[in-house]
């Protein structure tokens, strides 16, 4: 399971977090990094600079910002290794810092991580021949 959390809830990990991974390219502000308890931080999942501040948390910008993050997800595969590895071991908790916990970064990271996680489906049945 990848679950998200905001980094300022959750500085200690719980039982059910699994692998921790701060997904921001920024350290949260006020945290220091002794602190905070992860198993990594993953910079290059995060947003570009340029998109970051492109979108600027403004929800009119949400959908094409979900577009474009995507795009950049697709664009750098081999930087969503250590959480797809740390999925296929079991849970995992991505962690943020945005105020909004509904239209950041980590909501269409884990959307993406999930639709890649997803077993393929059968795309036909194969039934057993009768002799």
């Amino acid at each position: 399971m990848i679950q998200i959390e905001r980094v300022y809830h959750h500085l200690e990990p719980h039982d059910s977090e699994g692998a921790r991974f701060l997904v921001e390219r920024l350290w949260p502000r006020g945290i220091k990094k002794t602190h905070l308890k992860l198993d990594g931080w993953l910079k290059d999942v995060a947003p570009s600079t340029e998109l970051r501040k492109w979108y600027g948390h403004e929800p009119a910008r949400w959908e094409e910002f979900q577009r474009r993050y995507a795009q950049e997800l697709r664009e750098h595969r081999e930087a969503l290794a250590p959480l797809v590895e740390a999925a296929r071991r079991g849970d995992v908790t991505l962690l943020f810092s945005a105020r909004d916990e509904d239209h950041n970064s980590a909501v269409v990271l884990k959307a993406h991580l999930e639709r890649g996680l997803r077993p393929a489906r059968r795309r036909s049945r194969q039934h057993p021949t009768v002799h």
